[in-house]
């Protein structure tokens, strides 16, 4: 079994990730971590405890994380994903705070792969304010890890928050940068470009959500808004020039529980900018290795579309 920890802060992208997860065999999710991102830390909560209630899998332990990223200013996402974080339609059935665990998330991170050494393969899919607390408790943490996937930064400094910076690493640059810099375990890094490079062609998504399942249904109707504001003018002229839909936390997901997906991938030491005017949060990939860091990134470059594909039909099934 691949042992996992999800950190998330579930919108709909974290949402289709969580969902791939689940019906991934021979996956087991010990623990899902919750922080601060594309909505506030009870949405996320909420919406976390609505992803595992629709897939009837709330025996995996949630775990309450950061509120707000270490320095910098709170950001959300209200705009893309509703601003309750799931596409803006409440669910008046939807399980209540009193299910999640006690320990924080931080902690539990460190509990867990305590318990199982070397096994472990984080998932980080938001803002990682949740990470950098853990390796401040404990800075042996990444050491024990089996693997780190991010799904964050960029490598052409094309924004999508800022003119020169991605969501998760601009929302709490701190962290990142304590992240890039501490966890020496093998690190591996979904960007949003590539992540736009990949996106998911609307027919695919009409056959992926006209499946006639509950989960179906309740995937159709958390994405509806976001996959709107996708085909909007105001996206236009993003990397995706309209054409498809970004599962941006799915590809980092998908690649974590099936390592074959990855077809290329580039070995680089990386940082992230924390001073710059217009550049502060972006991601900096040292070609020159004027960093001198030992531990490098594997960037990702491509994945087998038609196999991720596959992986989001049979998450809905």
């Amino acid at each position: 079994m691949k042992k996992l920890i999800l950190d998330v802060d579930t919108g709909v992208d974290d949402a289709q990730a969580i969902m791939v997860a689940l019906a991934t065999p021979d996956v087991e999710i010990l623990g899902i971590t919750c922080c601060h991102g594309n909505t506030p830390l009870d949405n996320v909560l909420k919406n976390t405890l609505r992803v595992l209630k629709v897939c009837k899998r709330l025996d995996i332990p949630v775990y309450r994380g950061c509120s707000m990223p270490i320095l910098a200013q709170t950001k959300n996402a209200g705009d893309y994903h509703g601003k309750d974080g799931l596409g803006d339609v409440p669910d008046p059935g939807a399980p209540g705070l009193e299910l999640l665990q006690k320990t924080k998330a931080a902690r539990a991170m460190i509990n867990i792969v305590n318990e199982n050494p070397k096994q472990v393969t984080l998932v980080a899919v938001a803002p990682l304010t949740n990470l950098a607390v853990a390796v401040q408790l404990d800075p042996s943490f990444p050491s024990k890890l089996n693997a780190l996937y991010i799904m964050g930064g960029n490598t052409e400094s094309r924004g999508n928050t800022t003119s020169c910076g991605e969501f998760n690493f601009v929302t709490d640059p701190e962290a990142a940068y304590i992240v890039l810099d501490r966890y020496t375990c093998p690190t591996y890094i979904a960007t949003w470009e590539f992540s736009c490079r990949s996106s998911l062609p609307w027919s695919f998504c009409d056959q992926y959500l006209s499946q006639k399942t509950e989960k179906a249904a309740f995937m159709k109707k958390i994405s509806a808004l976001s996959m709107k504001k996708a085909q909007s003018a105001d996206y236009q002229n993003e990397v995706t020039e309209g054409q498809g839909f970004n599962s941006c936390d799915t590809y980092a997901l998908a690649a974590a529980v099936n390592d074959a997906l990855i077809t290329v991938k580039e070995e680089v030491a990386v940082t992230v900018e924390l001073n710059g005017a217009h550049t502060r949060g972006m991601m900096v990939l040292d070609y020159m290795e004027q960093l001198k860091k030992k531990h490098k990134a594997f960037i990702i470059k491509k994945i087998d579309l038609e196999k991720f594909k596959q992986m989001l039909m049979n998450s809905l099934k």
